[in-house]
């Protein structure tokens, strides 16, 4: 157990924008220089620039209990992952901002997951109160989170690209830490600095297919085809997006970590998506088939589909999902969390399995806490936890399984 937990502090490690921004940071411009951002991992992007800047103007947005020291850039705290009245009236004050930019200024942006609810600006006639139900209910529905994205976009006035057209006509630099399957600009933070070639149509589309009503408001304004930026929008001409983290990476320096300690490494790719429980118990499968002395990794993004009124996460439900399909089989541990050290909205990385998880199910059943969605009570129970507090990054889901 911890050999796995050391796999995965060494995939956070390696995604801390105190170690990894710097090299992708070039010299300070001259002239007036704005930093902005918004995401889980953006307060500590801020604090990693002006390590190298020394102080900045500026504001970024960020998850309550995320704030790191800065001396000139602002942090602001706002709810995640359903956004709140903090996060509308940050998100004002950094259009505010950008809007006293010229032609010659420069604008940093830090972008990292979690922004799509941090960034909160409603188009007209759309209230805070809609949206926040819209985004509970795509939550809950098991929607992949390009898809939950693509929806965002179409009724914000900062995501899909328009953050970055609010900008204008100052040159940006978007500095991005990803955690989407696939790595795509667009769904970091339901990408604010890049522009969007989904359609009103298909977001419709998509919400029937989810079983998502939408307030009256939002229908309304999707069935009148929207606003969407175009990727070739002039106000993007003097954009520049640049992931310079991503959760290859940090999968990439957990499998050195197993090679040199002498295992074999079997890497299934960093961006497995479907529903936990799913995906939980294919990974079984391939576990039970493993060599001993194999650790099998993966990445990615899951999602659950809410059956039941529990706490649970994608990271804990698929780990209660992989001891179920393990079945007590002697040889297999895994761990399953979350980088930031959030899973699903719980204060929770995730947890760990091994040979006995089921047999220290003494008064929770497993199978009923699977059921109900109950993952994070049902290892909270046993003890088998992990909480790691605010990582202050974010590239996604990490797993990995140990045969030994």
């Amino acid at each position: 157990m911890d050999f796995l937990r050391d796999l995965f502090d060494r995939a956070v490690r390696v995604a801390d924008p105190m170690q990894s921004l710097a090299q992708a940071l070039p010299p300070k411009p001259e002239g007036r220089v704005v930093v902005i951002g918004a995401g889980k991992a953006s307060a500590r992007m801020a604090e990693a620039v002006e390590a190298e800047w020394g102080p900045c103007e500026g504001l970024v947005i960020t998850r309550y209990g995320y704030a790191r020291p800065c001396e000139g850039i602002e942090i602001i705290e706002a709810a995640h992952p359903v956004p709140d009245a903090s996060g509308v009236a940050a998100t004002q004050r950094m259009l505010a901002l950008l809007d006293t930019l010229r032609e010659e200024d420069f604008v940093l942006a830090l972008i990292s997951g979690g922004g799509s609810a941090l960034l909160c600006a409603p188009v007209a006639g759309v209230t805070l109160a809609e949206k926040q139900g819209l985004t509970a209910e795509l939550l809950a529905s098991g929607a992949p989170i390009g898809t939950i994205n693509g929806i965002r976009k179409e009724i914000s006035a900062v995501k899909g690209g328009r953050l970055a057209a609010a900008a204008h006509p100052a040159r940006m630099l978007a500095l991005m830490i990803s955690d989407v399957p696939g790595d795509d600009p667009g769904d970091i933070a339901s990408g604010p600095t890049v522009g969007c070639d989904s359609d009103a149509a298909r977001a419709l589309a998509e919400l029937e297919r989810w079983g998502v009503t939408p307030a009256a408001s939002i229908q309304r304004y999707l069935e009148r085809g929207g606003d969407p930026l175009r990727p070739d929008d002039p106000r993007l001409s003097r954009v520049e997006n640049v992931i310079y983290a991503a959760p290859s990476q940090s999968l990439a320096a957990a499998g050195e970590h197993a090679c040199t300690s002498g295992y074999t490494v079997e890497m299934l790719g960093d961006s497995i998506e479907g529903e936990a429980r799913d995906v939980a118990r294919a990974h079984a499968e391939i576990a039970l088939e493993a060599a001993p002395g194999t650790v099998i990794l993966s990445g990615g993004e899951l999602t659950v589909t809410r059956r039941g009124a529990g706490v649970g996460g994608p990271n804990a439900e698929y780990a209660l999902a992989l001891a179920l399909a393990l079945d007590g089989a002697k040889n297999i541990y895994a761990i399953a969390c979350d980088t930031d050290g959030v899973d699903g909205a719980a204060e929770v990385a995730g947890a760990l399995i091994g040979p006995d998880t089921l047999a220290k199910a003494t008064t929770l059943t497993p199978q009923y806490a699977l059921d109900t969605n109950d993952a994070h009570s049902f290892f909270a129970w046993i003890g088998d936890q992990v909480v790691t507090g605010p990582t202050l990054t974010n590239v996604n889901d990490f797993r990995a399984i140990l045969v030994t």
